[in-house]
């Protein structure tokens, strides 16, 4: 079994802040404050993600501490618990050190103070710490001002600690996405070949995407899977044509020569996976005039279909770009297959969208079909291809686009896959229907200057991916 690269888990830094001043004054706040910070804790560790909880920071003192410990520790994100009133200075220190995203929580215990117990009681004191619990919201405005004016992004979830699903599906989001931040700056993409000649569109700067999503490119010679390939053993390709046998439906017209073909080119990509610890990888390459590159690049597609099912996506036509879109759509648990626009359906509203070469099986209507191609259609040589739909249900499509002024963006839509006659040529093909009608979608997603590709994955998560972009100070644009 492929297993790509491990990167260290995620961090995330959580602190509340409160007021050291009140502890003597009102008996019990600390406590009380202490222990909605569990309850956040609690959450925070329910999401997966390594907690480094650095208690409630009351003083400037503190903050100076807490920054460095949150740095030492290399949290990839912080979460800033409210508690109740407390000075800026007991902030800036924090997140100036720690130099990481922050999402601001300004979470009440409740819905709202009980105000005819509150008004019985008869001890003012006793009153005005209750109160002081229910107080989060007093020092956000104080905090947002001196962030902004120290030019430090920030967010905020707004809500209730306890009874608010909406409060914790933004923070799990948070959380997801600063996960998919921290996979992506750890991952080895490799490049193998070269471009499509003459597609200008999914020309890519190398610096520009390592500059934006962090991780390392590798870039392969054809000649050295090819070198790889020529030492494969009978039994390591027996063993891979059974993996074929479990994870695709083989149709008859296949060729026993051809399925071992492919089997010994999938063993060879796994071998070149794992001495590279690759965690995704774009491909293309004619290979013409040479008969070993011409054989293995002509039966890699369904050793790369398995190596994106497990989480290592591979692009095809040296698609960079989406190469990356694909990392992030998986490492969002949504898949991320390889696709374009293959037509458009006026009589139903829905534009086909599909590709040649791997596909993404964990994402897929049913099993994945395997036929023989006689031609690679635009590409040369022939042999096995893929034919899959993507699962009917919700959808979203993401494009890595780069901008005129050399910058990053990602392009998103939601959709929903829909049943209906595809074309069975052996390549992904789906049929999406999107809220604002196929002639809009297409309109609207080619009037921001994507390439042609683009990556779809099951569910709907602009949102996450929105969350995404503002880590990575990416701009993200949303057609639907």
């Amino acid at each position: 079994m492929i297993q790509e690269n491990r990167t260290p888990q995620l961090k995330v830094g959580l602190f509340g802040i409160g007021l050291e001043a009140y502890w003597e004054q009102f008996e019990g706040l600390k406590e009380r404050l202490t222990g909605y910070l569990k309850t956040v804790d609690n959450k925070l560790q329910s999401y997966g993600a390594q907690i480094v909880n650095l208690g409630l920071v009351d003083t400037p003192e503190k903050a100076f501490e807490a920054g460095g410990s949150f740095r030492r520790e290399d949290v990839d994100i912080i979460f800033l618990y409210v508690t109740t009133y407390a000075l800026s200075s007991t902030v800036l220190p924090v997140v100036k050190r720690a130099k990481v995203p922050v999402i601001v929580l300004n979470l009440a215990p409740t819905a709202a103070i009980d105000y005819a117990s509150f008004n019985q009681m008869t001890n003012r004191t006793a009153m005005t710490g209750e109160w002081l619990a229910y107080c989060s919201a007093c020092p956000v405005p104080e905090i947002a001002s001196v962030f902004n004016r120290s030019n430090i992004p920030f967010y905020q979830v707004t809500g209730m600690l306890e009874n608010d699903p909406i409060v914790w599906q933004q923070v799990e989001e948070w959380v997801a996405a600063a996960r998919v931040a921290h996979t992506v700056y750890y991952n080895r993409l490799g490049v193998m070949g070269n471009y499509y000649s003459g597609m200008l569109d999914i020309y890519a700067n190398l610096t520009l995407q390592c500059a934006t999503f962090g991780g390392h490119i590798e870039v392969l010679e054809v000649d050295e899977l090819s070198g790889i390939r020529a030492e494969v053993t009978e039994s390591e390709i027996t063993e891979k044509l059974k993996v074929f046998d479990e994870r695709f439906e083989i149709q008859a017209d296949c060729p026993v020569d051809e399925l071992k073909r492919a089997a010994h080119t999938a063993v060879a990509l796994d071998k070149l996976v794992q001495k590279y610890k690759l965690g995704s990888m774009a491909y293309f390459h004619k290979g013409t005039g040479n008969a070993a590159n011409l054989n293995t690049m002509t039966s890699v597609i369904l050793g790369n279909s398995l190596l994106t099912a497990a989480g290592i996506p591979v692009a095809g036509e040296y698609e960079i770009k989406n190469a990356q879109a694909m990392k992030i759509m998986d490492s969002f648990g949504a898949g991320g297959s390889f696709t374009e626009y293959y037509a458009m359906d006026f009589n139903d509203d829905v534009v086909l969208m599909g590709h040649d070469g791997p596909c993404h099986p964990a994402i897929a209507e049913g099993k994945i079909k395997v036929r023989p191609l006689q031609v690679y259609h635009g590409k040369v040589g022939s042999g096995l291809s893929v034919e899959m739909t993507v699962k009917h249900g919700p959808v979203t499509l993401l494009s890595v686009v780069e901008t005129v002024d050399g910058k990053v963006m990602l392009l998103v839509a939601e959709a929903e896959s829909v049943a209906g006659p595809i074309l069975q040529i052996g390549n992904t093909n789906s049929r999406y229907r999107f809220p604002i009608g196929a002639r809009q979608f297409v309109e609207s997603w080619n009037s921001h200057g994507p390439a042609h590709h683009c990556a779809v994955g099951k569910g709907h998560i602009a949102s996450k991916i929105e969350k995404l972009g503002k880590l990575l100070n990416v701009q993200v644009a949303k057609v639907c």
